[in-house]
């Protein structure tokens, strides 16, 4: 059975974010992930995970100074040592909270620098947060996201990101894959589906509709093919919900209420 987790920073907001644990829960969801959790102490989070029994199953590493529209510093030099404090505060909340797994953002390429002298600086950086997050029994995820909606990103494909698995061969280091990006920059995406995840490589899935980033039964993809190639696969990992309803969480929660009854 597929497991779907509510993005509580893109889902609910029509309420304040420690409220939305509690909505997501009401709607079925059992497990949350969300970008950024340290607005709120750790252990009010953790509250709430007891009290409505959710899983918080991915939250992203600090990513720089995000208001200056920084996306991530892993590939950016002279920054390692910021990134690293970063790793460290993701995983003191990752400890409260029971989380298994952190993205940590690759940030938006440098114009003014050689690739190669990125490359070096993220394999570095990216491998540095692994053996760190490996001690505390945790993943480290790298996410592909598509250069249309966030220009110059620097890991920006399934095959790069896999080519960096391959480099630094981290058992704690895995993909997330993201279907919108995959189809928005890549497409053939139940091709990739097929290719990456018997390899156990993928450890999260997100999903929403392409290309405007509303609910899955909106769009271009079709998600319940999907869905049905996951089950096919025995994908057995968590699928954020990552997308922006059309207009409110509930009003759009159709295709989510209709697959649960599909399965009762």
């Amino acid at each position: 059975m597929l497991k779907f987790a509510a993005n509580l920073s893109m889902l609910y907001t029509e309420e304040p974010f420690i409220e939305r644990y509690r909505l997501a829960a009401e709607d079925g969801f059992a497990g949350v992930e969300c970008l950024f959790p340290y607005a709120e102490p750790a252990e009010r989070i953790q509250q709430q995970l007891h009290a409505y029994a959710l899983e918080q199953v991915l939250f992203n590493i600090p990513p720089g100074d995000w208001e200056a529209g920084e996306r991530g510093i892993a590939c950016l030099p002279g920054r390692q040592h910021e990134c690293m404090d970063a790793v460290k505060k993701a995983l003191d909340y990752a400890y409260v909270l029971g989380t298994k797994q952190l993205h940590l953002m690759a940030g938006i390429q440098p114009s003014c620098m050689p690739e190669a002298k990125i490359q070096e600086q993220y394999l570095e950086t990216v491998a540095a947060a692994a053996d760190l997050a490996a001690k505390a029994g945790i993943n480290i995820l790298i996410e592909p996201i598509n250069t249309i909606n966030m220009p110059n990103y620097f890991l920006r494909s399934q095959a790069q990101a896999h080519s960096v698995l391959n480099v630094l061969r981290r058992d704690n280091l895995k993909v997330q894959m993201d279907l919108f990006h995959c189809q928005r920059s890549e497409g053939d995406v139940s091709t990739k589906l097929a290719k990456y995840l018997p390899t156990g490589r993928i450890a999260h899935l997100q999903i929403a509709g392409v290309p405007e980033r509303h609910e899955p039964d909106t769009g271009e993809l079709s998600y319940d093919f999907i869905f049905n190639q996951l089950e096919q696969l025995s994908y057995a990992g968590w699928i954020g919900c990552e997308y922006q309803p059309k207009r409110t969480t509930r009003e759009g929660l159709v295709w989510f209420i209709n697959r649960k009854d599909e399965l009762n």
